[in-house]
């Protein structure tokens, strides 16, 4: 029988679980609007992640979020688009949503997959992970992924920059994300984009003009993942 020391040392991150934290907007009612749209949205392109996904915009849309919508229409006017971002959402709540139906009869062409920074961080409703535990969340998004939707490319985004300073401890635990985010794009042979040194000064500053908190993306900072992306994107 395990014991609570086991317990104590399981990967959270691959732990499928709702809703773990407050933000917002409500959590619950954003997944039952996606399970109502997804199907009539009949998405190209499906975007997961967190909050700095869902604060893009697109649909399903949530009051109060106006998101950047010149960035937005610059990559994804051409597009039937659905946004599965979810503010203050980790691996394992990705991984939740997946089984609970957000990708079920779905056909895209292109997964975009922006996850992990917010299983940096410690609450008391879970405990931060390290980078190892992250990667391996990811991982079981993807065989998610494949299962649902075995046709669509999958795009993973390396989590970016947060923090002001570089030489924050944060910085380095995203540094070891992103190597081994990288190492399973390569395994897999997805494409991995990592926009990180764009959204940085060259001293490595984060500045306000790409982040409002040096965390969510500005405009701008949405710009330059939209001109990332775009060239991964089906061509028109």
């Amino acid at each position: 029988m395990a014991n609570m020391n086991d317990a104590a040392k399981a990967n959270t991150a691959v732990i499928p679980v709702p809703k773990l934290e407050e933000d917002c907007y409500d959590w619950w009612e954003r997944h039952e609007q996606v399970l109502r749209e997804k199907d009539k949205i009949n998405p190209e392109v499906v975007l997961i992640g967190d909050s700095i996904t869902h604060f893009w915009g697109g649909d399903p849309q949530t009051k109060g979020i106006e998101g950047a919508k010149e960035a937005w229409r610059s990559v994804f006017a051409p597009y039937r688009v659905l946004n599965l971002g979810f503010g203050w959402d980790r691996t394992q709540n990705v991984l939740w949503r997946i089984d609970h139906g957000e990708l079920t009869g779905l056909n895209p062409t292109t997964v975009v997959i922006l996850i992990g920074t917010n299983n940096t961080s410690e609450t008391v409703n879970a405990r931060a992970n390290d980078s190892d535990e992250i990667a391996e969340g990811l991982r079981e998004i993807c065989d998610r992924v494949h299962v649902h939707v075995p046709h669509a490319a999958i795009v993973i985004m390396a989590v970016l920059p947060r923090e002001e300073k570089p030489d924050h401890p944060r910085r380095t635990l995203i540094a070891e994300i992103n190597a081994r985010y990288a190492e399973l794009a390569k395994e897999r042979n997805y494409a991995f984009v990592d926009i990180s040194l764009k959204l940085l000064e060259e001293d490595g500053t984060l500045t306000q003009q790409m982040t409002s908190d040096f965390c969510h993306l500005t405009e701008q900072g949405y710009q330059i993942w939209a001109d990332a992306l775009r060239p991964l994107l089906p061509q028109r």
